[in-house]
């Protein structure tokens, strides 16, 4: 990458997260490392300097493009470490249904949920998902997330998932938002495998995590580890197979009952375990021995209607590194907004503001294996960050339902201003 010096100065809480170049526990998750009237210098997409504004500003070069942060919070572009983005219309009629009383087991009973996403994605070309993905990703950026991890699962064929998987690549390589891929292929039971899900797991293990092998499509392999779904039985094979492979490991865990996904995760040495609103200490004990990082989805708890958050002040207090996520998805998350989770967090979870910027950030980096380039505003790391509009790091969680990002770069230029600003 080359191009104009960028620099951003009158930072009125430059929030670093400079620390320990690992996952952050405990009293670290509070710990962001603010510097107070700061500013940045990058070149080449990369954090050059950062730092007090009167040290930095010595150091920009003649030429460099200065964006006057007016006072505002900057902060690392978000890691939203648990999405789905690729999928073809919406599910506005479930939403409608659950708001008279449906629940989310009873509509996915009557041919709704996932498998109902999964029959509009068969029909949709790769450029219709393409295209959807795209906007999908304007969603992200405009919210100040700048990477994500984003999930296949809506095709459960193997032509459809490696679909899906290559709209992904696209989305990376054809847009300013970061993409980390996950093959989901064990997200349900199509309808054409139903009474079959021996053969659908033969399918997955045999012939679509090869495929996706072959093609260096993701970097991870997850499941929906339910007994509704896929038992921890089934998921351990699919889940030996992937990691013979040199897959990386993600599971759906604990999403509707206490299915022991959290124990069979640290068994199998993933580096996450997601949602856990029903993990009990057993899980938590078994996920700090192996170092299995939870990640808590609030926004898909909240859009259910229920009231079972994840038990994330035990899993502080037990020493893991917690992330915070959207699980965007159009049935049981659909928002991309990681404030709109923070929020979720502080109210119901009593995640303070800090942790949970943390949880949203370098955390959440470090589950994705990439906590040495992104997720902090360190020298080296991608120059990837937000300037949001307030002065203190706590609206972000505190002002819900607003998108507060002001203006984002995303290694190293600017990809999203906001239109309008009565300021002036």
């Amino acid at each position: 990458m080359t191009g104009r010096p960028l620099a951003v100065v009158h930072c009125g809480q430059l929030v670093t997260l400079a620390g320990p170049k690992r996952a952050r526990v405990g009293p670290e998750l509070r710990e962001l490392a603010i510097v107070e009237d700061g500013a940045l210098l990058a070149r080449d997409g990369r954090i050059e300097a950062v730092g007090p504004r009167r040290d930095v500003e010595t150091l920009i070069p003649d030429g460099a493009e200065v964006i006057d942060a007016g006072g505002r919070v900057v902060l690392p572009g978000f890691v939203d470490a648990h999405t789905h983005l690729v999928f073809a219309g919406n599910r506005a009629d479930e939403f409608a249904m659950r708001a008279e009383g449906a629940t989310y087991e009873e509509i996915a009973a009557a041919g709704g949920g996932i498998r109902s996403t999964v029959r509009k994605t068969r029909a949709a070309s790769e450029d219709e998902l393409f295209e959807a993905a795209m906007r999908h990703a304007q969603w992200f950026l405009r919210n100040g997330t700048t990477t994500i991890e984003a999930k296949s699962g809506y095709g459960l064929t193997l032509d459809d998932e490696l679909k899906l998987l290559r709209v992904i690549r696209r989305v990376d390589r054809e847009s300013p938002l970061r993409c980390v891929p996950t093959f989901l292929g064990a997200h349900e039971v199509p309808d054409e495998f139903r009474g079959r899900k021996k053969e659908y797991i033969d399918l997955v293990v045999h012939e679509m995590l090869p495929a996706v092998a072959r093609e260096k499509l993701a970097a991870y392999c997850d499941a929906f580890c339910e007994p509704a779904v896929f038992t921890v039985e089934e998921t351990r094979e699919i889940f030996a197979r992937a990691r013979e492979m040199g897959f990386g490991l993600r599971l759906h865990a604990d999403q509707l009952g206490a299915s022991h996904g959290a124990e069979l995760a640290a068994e199998m040495g993933a580096a996450t375990a997601d949602h856990l609103e029903h993990t009990q200490s057993e899980g938590i004990e078994a996920m700090k021995r192996a170092r299995t990082q939870p990640v808590l989805l609030p926004g898909s708890v909240y859009a259910l209607g229920s009231t079972r958050y994840p038990d994330a002040r035990a899993m502080i207090a037990a020493g893991l590194g917690i992330v915070l996520a959207t699980d965007f998805n159009p049935g049981s998350s659909p928002t991309p907004s990681m404030p709109t989770i923070l929020s979720i967090a502080c109210t119901h979870m009593k995640v303070a503001p800090s942790e949970a910027i943390t949880a949203a950030t370098i955390n959440a980096a470090y589950s994705l294996g990439r906590g040495g380039g992104i997720g902090s505003l360190e020298v080296g790391k991608s120059a990837s960050f937000a300037i949001h509009d307030c002065g203190d790091y706590r609206e972000l969680a505190y002002l819900f339902g607003i998108e507060h990002a002001w203006l984002v770069a995303s290694g190293g230029v600017v990809v999203f201003r906001r239109a309008f600003d009565f300021s002036k």
